[in-house]
C-alpha cells in the first residue's frame, strides 16, 4: 500500500496592530495542539516599529510592530479599491475562516467580508478582538475548514 503524504495548508498569520509575529504565535497557543498541527503557520512581523502604546503592553514584552506608518496608511486607503480589483482578476479566493468576538470593535468589517466569499466559515466567541480559545465546536469547525482547504492542495 502506498503512503501518500498529506500537505498541510500553509497559513500566513498577519498580526494585529502594534503587536508582533512572536506575540501572535504565542496567542494561538490557546488552540488545541491537534488543530495547530494540521497547519503550517507562518508568523511574520510588520515592517515598522510601533509608534505608540500597544494594547498588549504589560502582558507581552516589546518589540511591537505596525503594518503602515501614518502617511502610508492614507496611501493604502486610496489605492486599496484598485488593488483589490487587480487581485480578483488574477486569483479566485473562495475560502474564508472568520474568527470574531461578539465584543470585537472590528466586528462590522468582518461581517461585511462574508458576502465576498462562497461558503464562508465562522467561529465566534463571547470576547473581543483577541485570539479565542477553541471549544469543542470551534475546534471541529476549524478542522473541517482545514480539511476543505487540503482538498484544494
Amino acid at each position: 500500500m502506498e503512503h501518500q503524504l498529506v500537505r498541510k495548508p500553509r497559513v500566513l498569520c498577519l498580526h494585529a496592530f502594534r503587536i508582533s509575529g512572536k506575540i501572535f504565535e504565542k496567542q494561538t497557543e490557546v488552540w488545541p495542539e491537534f488543530v495547530r498541527e494540521k497547519m503550517d503557520l507562518v508568523f511574520i512581523d510588520a515592517p515598522f516599529p510601533a509608534e505608540g502604546e500597544s494594547g498588549v503592553q504589560g502582558e507581552f514584552d516589546p518589540p511591537y510592530y505596525e503594518w503602515f506608518q501614518f502617511n502610508q496608511g492614507a496611501f493604502l486607503s486610496a489605492a486599496l479599491p484598485g488593488m483589490q480589483a487587480e487581485v480578483c482578476k488574477q486569483y479566485f479566493i473562495s475560502s474564508l475562516l472568520l474568527l470574531y468576538g461578539e465584543k470585537d470593535f472590528g466586528l462590522t468589517n468582518g461581517i461585511e467580508l462574508l458576502d465576498s466569499f462562497v461558503d464562508p466559515v465562522v467561529i465566534n466567541h463571547p470576547g473581543g478582538h483577541e485570539v479565542p480559545k477553541l471549544d469543542e465546536k470551534g475546534s471541529e469547525t476549524m478542522i473541517k475548514f482545514i480539511e476543505k482547504v487540503q482538498e484544494l492542495l
